[in-house]
């Protein structure tokens, strides 16, 4: 396919989105019909979201896999001419698979959703949500223009504040105000830096600023754009000890804003690290790098720690709480990758990005789907009477769960295993100029971290799967096992997380020719 039609492929990707939201909004969505106008509007979306990634898919297919570091599909208007500001759009071998993510995901959670809608207002605004933030997200990863870039970013806060506060669980007044708060803060501060850049260089063009590797930028305005951008980035991420919104927004969001706000929303700042900072301002990243790795190893260790705290029997751990502290210290490898600026550690934080999207929207489903069942995430309330002992009462649900929870520990042939490992490669061997005691050291509190986090999930299979042991003999009523609509939305999320750890060269491939073009600004 010539660039020309995959530029209308990826402008129909980011466009869709925005005009299904329109369409989810007009009193009966175009061209559907069903038994009332909330089944209809469901429909909608799961068509709107099946067509980006009927798009998404086309755009893969298409793309040159000779040539990933080039950038592709590429439209450049002007926009606002007074401050250089253009619709620069355009894809590479880094931006490619997360925008692919997105797109699976978002259809995933549209499908699920037609048959399970969460509990709360009436559809159409749901729907109109979910789209919102599908054209946000992948705006983030299609534009090529810091300004563009911002307003992007900013885009998903306020559907994904409403799915929380509407569409929530018990305390979604409390988290989605927290999460609100906690993102624009870090999105005003994150825009300084985005202003600094453009205004000390003469240009917003990411393409520009990434081929002139910070030339144009002296050592001080480095250091202050990396520091401001890198704390929205890192609100996002998120990175200890800025993580104190996501564990609140996880354990309130209906089961679908899980899904993206893990799958999707938090690869957002790593893309940015990666995006921006890595190539735009190299000398401040270099002078950030330690610190940026110290605090990704303590994530790590936090939150495995916090995990065994809330798996412990008695401690009340809700499992989707558990799973968001899980998820600070897999994105502390994904930033521990990007500290160590070397291609090996770069490619390693890309591939624990998308296995991070594939294996933790999967668990959000199964939490999910546990909680319909027994009306309660809890583990000690699953727990308490006999013990959930998923094996015995819905015995495939309970194995994708084991499955999952495996994925997520770094099980060699999963894709979970080649990010963590890269990452930690990366760290052991950093780029020059780093120090390299240092760095020894965070591997080794990494690779530490890696134990912790396979004795919290193996808790979470042994108390969820296996039931308590001295009740395992009471008579347990047997629960609906996965149901069909289930099994489309999570077949394809198990099945990549398969893929991906067996051929982990497909995504590699892709990532590693343009992260080292990145990397040495050309």
């Amino acid at each position: 396919m010539n660039d020309t039609a995959l530029q209308y492929v990826l402008a129909g990707i980011v466009v869709l989105p925005l005009l299904g939201a329109v369409g989810a909004l007009l009193p009966a969505p175009p061209g559907l019909k069903g038994r009332n106008p909330d089944q209809a509007v469901l429909r909608h979306g799961v068509t709107v979201t099946g067509a980006v990634l009927i798009l998404a898919v086309v755009l893969a297919a298409g793309f040159d896999h000779d040539h990933p570091a080039t950038m592709q599909a590429t439209t450049d208007l002007t926009w606002i001419p007074a401050l250089n500001i253009h619709i620069h759009l355009g894809i590479d071998g880094i931006s490619l698979p997360l925008l692919v993510l997105t797109a699976l995901l978002t259809f995933l959670c549209a499908l699920y959703s037609y048959f399970k809608m969460p509990a709360g207002p009436a559809p159409r605004a749901f729907v109109a949500l979910l789209l919102v933030l599908e054209a946000g997200t992948l705006s983030t990863f299609a534009v090529l223009d810091l300004m563009l870039f911002f307003l992007a970013f900013e885009m998903v806060l306020i559907p994904m504040y409403f799915l929380i506060a509407r569409w929530g669980g018990e305390g979604r007044e409390r988290a989605s105000l927290r999460f609100i708060l906690y993102t624009l803060l870090g999105s005003v501060i994150m825009l300084l830096g985005l202003l600094l850049i453009g205004l000390k260089a003469g240009t917003f063009d990411m393409v520009a600023l990434a081929t002139d590797n910070g030339s144009s930028l002296s050592h001080s305005t480095q250091l202050l754009a990396v520091l401001a951008i890198g704390i929205g980035f890192a609100i996002k991420a998120p990175m200890w000890p800025l993580h104190s919104w996501l564990p609140d927004a996880h354990t309130a969001a209906p089961t679908v804003g899980s899904v993206l706000l893990a799958g999707v929303m938090l690869k957002m700042g790593t893309y940015g690290f990666v995006r921006i900072a890595l190539p735009v301002a190299p000398d401040g990243m270099h002078t950030f790098a330690p610190y940026l790795a110290a605090f990704a190893v303590v994530g790590i260790i936090y939150g495995s720690l916090a995990c065994l705290a809330l798996v412990r029997q008695g401690a009340g751990g809700d499992l989707k709480r558990l799973i968001a502290y899980s998820s600070v210290g897999h994105m502390g490898f994904v930033l521990l990758g990007i500290a160590t600026l070397t291609a090996t550690g770069v490619n390693g934080a890309l591939f624990a990005n998308v296995a991070h999207g594939l294996i933790t929207g999967l668990l959000f489903f199964l939490v999910g789907a546990i909680k319909d069942r027994y009306g309660t995430s809890d583990l000690d309330r699953l727990t308490g009477a006999g013990g959930a002992a998923l094996y015995g009462k819905a015995p495939r649900l309970g194995g994708l769960l084991a499955f999952a929870a495996v994925a997520s520990l770094g099980l060699p042939g999963l894709a979970g295993f080649w990010g963590e490992m890269l990452a930690m490669f990366g760290s052991f061997n950093p780029a020059a100029g780093l120090s390299r005691p240092a760095f020894l050291t965070f591997t080794a509190i990494a690779a530490f971290g890696t134990l912790l986090t396979a004795a919290y999930l193996l808790a979470v299979v042994r108390r969820v799967c296996m039931g308590d042991k001295n009740t395992a003999e009471a008579e347990q009523p047997v629960l609906a096992d996965i149901q069909g609509y289930e099994f489309a939305a999570w077949t394809p999320l198990a099945a990549l997380t398969v893929l991906a750890g067996l051929w982990p060269a497909a995504l590699l491939g892709l990532t590693d020719p343009a992260v080292r073009s990145l990397l040495g600004g050309s």
